[in-house]
């Protein structure tokens, strides 16, 4: 039986492309057949990889079969994966996210998380010397997921290691990283063609705070004004996405990736008292600025108080 690869759901460029990373691996090097799945559709970012590296969209599942066998990357956050994951085969998962608990294995597995910035990172090194066996393609999916989820390194996430991986994959690519990276931003920051519940989905996990639930939604963008200039309508849209999510409140972090900040949007108390005890913040109106806040993993999930 073909083993499943995915990430995790709303995917970004790294829960797009380790999958692909990884498949390549394992039936290339490892003789292992094995396929990418995706749990979404992929944002404008992870979209434009696929098109400009000329891969495959990997397959959409909306679930997993009991026993089928999977790896997970990108995430070990049960709320994040299909319902039913735990009857499936979990035989891996590689990731670099904090260890949430939850999830549910036939026996053993193999469970690397580690402190980087990016899985492609991790699963480089788990390569070894065959990474340099990775076709331009692949290489060019790995380098694309490091710069993605380091902000081209702005992110306090990002590690030397990191850097030096990437760099090393635009060395045999041969190219610019500034130049690509800036069309990698640019295609993240163009979300003119989505609703506003769709924004709100785009890139959010859920996750409980002091007995709330709450989906921590997050846009990464060069152009903050585009998303900015919605904001009304996208307070107004957070409370039916709530509602269908079973989420007591959608919190939409707008980040700007250049001035390195993020703007919360604040359409209730419930938000201002987040913003106020998690960021001490002191909130005047519907928008709060909070500078130097560029990562959901290290600087907002790690502080959020109700």
């Amino acid at each position: 039986m073909t083993l499943q690869i995915f990430g995790h759901k709303s995917p970004d460029t790294d829960s797009t492309g380790s999958p692909i990373v990884w498949s390549w691996y394992l039936n290339e090097v490892k003789g292992i057949a094995a396929a990418p799945k995706l749990l979404g559709e992929p944002n404008t970012e992870a979209a434009f990889v696929l098109k400009r590296w000329n891969l495959d969209k990997p397959e959409i599942i909306h679930g997993v079969d009991a026993g089928a066998p999977v790896v997970i990357v990108d995430t070990n956050n049960p709320a994040e994966l299909p319902d039913g994951i735990n009857d499936a085969d979990i035989q891996a998962i590689i990731d670099h996210h904090k260890l949430v608990g939850g999830l549910e294995t036939k026996g053993p597995i193999d469970i690397t998380i580690r402190p980087l910035a990016c899985t492609a990172t991790i699963m480089y090194d788990l390569m070894g010397d065959d990474a340099a066996k990775m076709p331009e393609a692949i290489k060019g999916a790995a380098l694309s997921c490091i710069l993605s989820d380091t902000l081209e390194f702005r992110s306090p996430t990002t590690t030397d290691h990191d850097r030096a991986v990437a760099q090393k994959l635009a060395d045999d690519l041969g190219i610019d990283m500034a130049a690509y990276v800036a069309d990698l931003f640019e295609a993240k920051s163009d979300v003119s063609a989505f609703s506003d519940a769709e924004l709100l989905r785009m890139d959010s996990k859920e996750y409980e705070v002091g007995g709330k639930q709450f989906r921590v939604s997050v846009l990464e963008t060069t152009a903050p004004k585009i998303v900015l200039d919605r904001k009304d309508s996208l307070m107004a849209s957070m409370v039916g996405v709530a509602a269908e999510d079973g989420a007591d409140q959608v919190l939409l972090f707008v980040v700007d990736i250049l001035n390195e900040e993020a703007t919360l949007l604040v359409p209730n108390d419930l938000v201002k008292s987040v913003a106020e005890k998690s960021f001490g913040a002191i909130v005047t109106g519907d928008t709060v600025v909070l500078p130097g806040v560029m990562s959901r993993k290290k600087q907002i999930i790690p502080v959020l108080a109700v």
